[in-house]
Parts: C-alpha cells; sequence; structure tokens
C-alpha cells in the first residue's frame, strides 16, 4: 500500500539556518526567518506553498542556501542576501498561492542557482 497525504503544497521553499546560513554573528548575511514565518502565518501561504526553516542543506561555501521544491524540479538557491532577494521569494510564493498554480521563480534569483550535484574537478 502506498502512503499518501491530505496536504497537498504546489511547492516548498527550504531555507536553511544551521551552522553557517543566517549567523550574522559569523559574518554570513542575515537569514530574516521570523519575518519570513510571520508573512507565511498571516497570509496563510503554507496552504499552497510550504516553508520550512531546516538546518545544514549542505554547500556551506555558498552561505545562504535555499532550496525550492516543485512537482517539476528541484532549485538549489546559494548566496542568498538582502531584502530584495527574500521579497521576491515571497512575492512568487504569494503569486503562486494567487493564481493556485506555480509559476517560474523571478529572474532576480537566476544568478543564485547552481547544480546541487555538479562536482568541480579536486586536486588531491
Amino acid at each position: 500500500m502506498q502512503l499518501t497525504t491530505k496536504r497537498m503544497a504546489l511547492a516548498q521553499v527550504v531555507f536553511c539556518q544551521g551552522c553557517c546560513c543566517g549567523h550574522t554573528d559569523r559574518g554570513k548575511p542575515e537569514l530574516p526567518a521570523e519575518q519570513l514565518k510571520e508573512i507565511w502565518k498571516v497570509e496563510k501561504l503554507n496552504r499552497t506553498v510550504q516553508l520550512t526553516i531546516s538546518g545544514c542543506l549542505g554547500p556551506c561555501d555558498l552561505t545562504n542556501v535555499a532550496l525550492v521544491i516543485t512537482p517539476e524540479e528541484n532549485v538549489w538557491l546559494g548566496g542568498m542576501a538582502g531584502e530584495e532577494v527574500y521579497e521576491s521569494i515571497v512575492t512568487w510564493a504569494r503569486s503562486c498561492h494567487a493564481e493556485g498554480r506555480v509559476i517560474p521563480l523571478p529572474e532576480v534569483l537566476t544568478p543564485l542557482r547552481f547544480d546541487r550535484f555538479q562536482m568541480k574537478e579536486v586536486l588531491l
């Protein structure tokens, strides 16, 4: 028997807040986690775009990592910093919520995309 869930979301956004990401005390850019959680709660965005603040997601050299999960793809983002970047995610989630479908991610996030499993040649 295959498990199923009644809680269907269009997408999920996972923000890393692990060993490095968001730790301003270590000189890293801020992750406005409490502000994001408040927006998601007040606007009930979790019904369509689930928000997760996670522990370490990996690639710590790309500080402030996020993962956007949709039925079509997993989009990894790194080096997230500044109000414009986080506001673009909020605006995207609001639009998905309003339209009842996943829309393309904003262009402002394109330079932050990376392939999580593409390895560069390492000299030993």
